[in-house]
């Protein structure tokens, strides 16, 4: 028998990646593997249980026609295809050791869910791989209830699920635009200037809101 979780350290791994992740803290070096490959340090079932979950989280279609990890819900990419495992297991984040607990817990959780509504999971699948689309949502629904002692868990794991579609948090924002990142091309992402950074010729709302002050420097911060 393993030993306890300790949704502690659990709970800190994943606040300290989404901070390192929102502040632009990993390269893309650092990633094993591109965008939908499982790095090698994580076990099969660790890697196809974390895929669906963030499947779950922002669904895409299947990567091949065997594919069980991502359930083909919709057409186009998801976090799966948009290097979610990749970031996850990013050694530059201190979450790789947790992953396989990670993927332990939401096991459980999978287990008896399929036992309350007595459905029969596919013996060599992950139980949370072996749920349909619509049970897995459901469960993960259930996960951010009020009521779940691990909820704060799964809130940051998805964040950190999102901030590998939403912001390709693996790469270099520039270089990610330019070879086509799954998730920054679905959103329409513009691509950097060609000294690498973004302008805009509108306004937003198409006017100014305010004058500019006239001691702003030229890099527009404030005086």
């Amino acid at each position: 028998m393993g030993a306890p979780l300790d949704r502690r350290a659990v709970l800190k791994g994943l606040a300290a990646a989404a901070a390192t992740l929102a502040a632009g803290g990993v390269t893309a070096g650092a990633l094993a593997g591109g965008a939908g490959a499982a790095p090698a340090v994580v076990d099969p079932i660790t890697a196809q249980t974390l895929e669906a979950f963030a499947d779950t989280i922002i669904p895409g279609e299947r990567r091949h026609p065997g594919d069980r990890a991502v359930a083909g819900a919709v057409s186009g990419p998801g976090a799966v295809q948009a290097g979610a495992l990749e970031v996850l297991a990013s050694p530059e984040l201190p979450l790789r050791p947790l992953l396989p607990a990670i993927a332990a817990l939401l096991t459980t959780r999978a287990t008896a869910y399929a036992a309350t509504h007595l459905i029969l999971l596919p013996p060599l699948q992950p139980p949370f791989v072996g749920l349909s689309f619509a049970h897995r949502t459901k469960l993960v629904g259930k996960l951010y209830g009020p009521e779940d002692v691990d909820r704060a868990i799964w809130q940051v794991l998805a964040l950190v699920v999102a901030l590998a579609f939403d912001t390709a948090a693996n790469d270099d924002t520039a270089d990610a635009v330019r070879t086509g990142h799954p998730g920054l091309t679905w959103l329409g992402f513009p691509a950097a200037g060609a000294d690498g950074a973004w302008r805009f010729g509108a306004y937003s709302y198409g006017r100014a809101l305010a004058p500019l002050h006239p001691s702003t420097t030229p890099s527009g911060s404030p005086a």
